[in-house]
């Protein structure tokens, strides 16, 4: 494993994901030879509501990518909507 910190860190996000009073859950897996999966779940009832959790996952992990590359969370954008637009969801 190439950053000795990454199992920690499943293990952490592990916990969370079963923990209490979640609202909002979106996990995407990337596995070595390219397959994708993700899970995305609110506990929500409204369409704005969803709408506000949605955004404000999209924007943690935006934030997130951008702080640990070297680009802008403008660019990290604009590559996702080019990619999202390419993507055939199951």
């Amino acid at each position: 494993m190439e950053n000795p910190e990454f199992e920690e860190l499943q293990e952490r996000a592990a916990d969370a994901v079963v923990g209490e009073g979640l609202e909002s859950v979106y996990v995407g897996l990337v596995h070595h030879g390219g397959e994708q999966e993700y899970y995305f779940g609110n506990d929500v009832e409204e369409n704005e509501e969803l709408q506000e959790m949605t955004v404000s996952q999209l924007a943690m992990l935006l934030r997130v990518l951008a702080d640990r590359s070297d680009a802008t969370a403008d660019e990290i954008a604009d590559l996702a909507a080019e990619h999202a637009d390419q993507m055939q969801l199951q």
